[in-house]
């Protein structure tokens, strides 16, 4: 027996949830989930929804204003990018953003939720996102938030919730508690628990007590009916007050979606939420279909095949962990044609820096002339003795993949472009591609891996995968690089 089925050997089956019956809930309340991502994986579950990389008044105008197929997306992404800033940064990130949606939502006459999207390994800044994030509300609107609902778990990726512990499968399909896995020891987002309100309490410095969270389990949201499970979740939640934090089980989308009903409900009963979730969350609270992967014929439709076929596609590789770094080598080691470009970390951090960054990008440049190239920074992580300068290294080379990325597009744009790991994907995209405003067009695996279309700025047009660090098997990589490469 596994642990997985040890573990939900103790809880009923899951309930089955239509989508349609979600998304009719989601539609008659006429809320816009405002997701504040901070980075741009978290648009890997779903489809059909627009992206913003800034968030002034103006951006919201356009995506208030924007239909998709007659109709209003029910939720936005902004890519925040806090994930690679320090607190003050993030907390005065979170608080433009929060201001910005209300102004515009005003003008608009529609109301709006607020989502703290975060990394489902439990890394980044919390709770300083969505501390901010209530006590923006309270300045501005005068909306006091009654709990922060806390819903990491991103089955598609094999991160699931159970009796309040939340577990990650390694690379070998083991699971594990979060906190006995590589992610718990981030050289910037380290934690020691696994257990949500015990990490509620470590990340808060005591502040909130573990005793203080309710605890959404599976037997609350497993009651043989979604109406059954819906109620149970809203009168738990009856007794939150003054921004409790609230964790919730969550194994399946079914899960996710009867979550969703009860949210509903406790909102109908005039509760204030706001979300700390993991990818799927917005999928399933809004009823959306899981859609299936994209394939080649859906990314370069007939009419446009031949497109700029005879130029290569860039594929970018940043993330350091584990993951990233198989996949990588499965990726060379598959697609012998392309040229392999190495980004030398150390040499960044050298007076000659810039002549490094020149060199490589007139590298890339003539490469995509005849084929794909992959750029990847150097292996070896180089860290510093506290989170802060750690952080200052990681932006460093960031910069430098962004500069790399910009002036291959200026020069010589390619078929396409993967970003792998959540910083550098959302800084090729907010400077490297200078993309502003996109619409993601679904997962390139099932339930991962976002292809994005730019609708504006010079990568217009120009497909854009954004691959986070931490998700997907030693193949993953080059699968997606084959569907849009075709030459492998």
């Amino acid at each position: 027996m596994t642990l997985e089925s040890e573990l939900l050997a103790a809880y009923p089956a899951e309930v089955a949830v239509p989508a349609g019956l979600v998304a009719a809930q989601s539609a008659a309340s006429n809320r816009v989930l405002i997701v504040l991502d901070d980075d741009p994986t978290g648009t890997q579950s779903v489809s059909g929804l627009p992206v913003l990389t800034r968030w002034e008044v103006s951006d919201f105008d356009w995506v208030f204003g924007h239909r998709i197929d007659g109709v209003a997306a029910r939720a936005v992404y902004v890519l925040t990018n806090t994930r690679s800033l320090d607190p003050a940064e993030a907390e005065a990130r979170n608080r433009e953003v929060v201001v910005n949606a209300l102004a515009a939502a005003r003008a608009a006459g529609i109301s709006l939720g607020f989502v703290s999207r975060s990394d489902s390994t439990l890394r980044g800044h919390f709770p300083l996102e969505p501390d901010t994030i209530a006590a923006t509300l309270a300045a501005e609107a005068g909306e006091i938030v009654d709990g922060v609902v806390i819903v990491p778990a991103f089955p598609d990726a094999g991160r699931i919730t159970v009796g309040g512990i939340h577990y990650a499968r390694g690379g070998g399909g083991t699971l594990l508690p979060v906190a006995e896995t590589e992610f718990a020891r981030d050289a910037s987002f380290g934690f020691s628990h696994s257990s949500l309100a015990d990490y509620v309490e470590e990340k808060s410095g005591g502040r909130v007590p573990a005793s203080r969270v309710i605890t959404v389990d599976l037997q609350l949201i497993r009651r043989g009916t979604p109406d059954a499970g819906a109620t149970a979740i809203a009168d738990a939640l009856d007794a939150a007050s003054g921004s409790t934090p609230i964790v919730v089980d969550a194994v399946t989308e079914n899960d996710l979606r009867v979550l969703a009903l009860g949210l509903e409900e406790s909102e109908r009963r005039g509760k204030t939420l706001i979300y700390r979730v993991g990818p799927p969350f917005v999928r399933a609270r809004i009823g959306q279909e899981i859609r299936e992967p994209l394939e080649s014929a859906d990314i370069f439709p007939a009419e446009r095949a031949d497109t700029g076929s005879a130029r290569g596609g860039l594929i970018v590789v940043g993330s350091h962990v584990g993951v990233t770094t198989r996949q990588l080598k499965a990726l060379t080691d598959a697609h012998r044609s392309a040229c392999i470009v190495a980004i030398d970390v150390e040499a960044l951090l050298t007076d000659d820096g810039g002549a490094h960054i020149c060199d490589v990008a007139a590298e890339v440049a003539a490469a995509l002339a005849t084929g794909d190239v992959i750029v990847h920074t150097s292996r070896l992580l180089v860290k510093a003795g506290d989170p802060a300068a750690s952080l200052k290294i990681a932006r460093t080379v960031s910069a430098a993949v962004v500069e790399v990325v910009n002036r291959v597009l200026k020069t010589a744009p390619p078929r396409f472009v993967i970003a792998k790991g959540g910083i550098t994907s959302s800084d090729v995209a907010a400077h490297g591609l200078e993309i502003r405003h996109a619409m993601v067009r679904g997962p390139m695996l099932p339930g991962i891996v976002s292809l994005w279309e730019p609708v504006d700025g010079p990568a217009k047009g120009i497909p854009y995968v954004v691959f986070a660090g931490n998700v997907g098997g030693d193949r993953s990589l080059a699968d997606v690089t084959r569907k849009l490469s075709g030459t492998f």
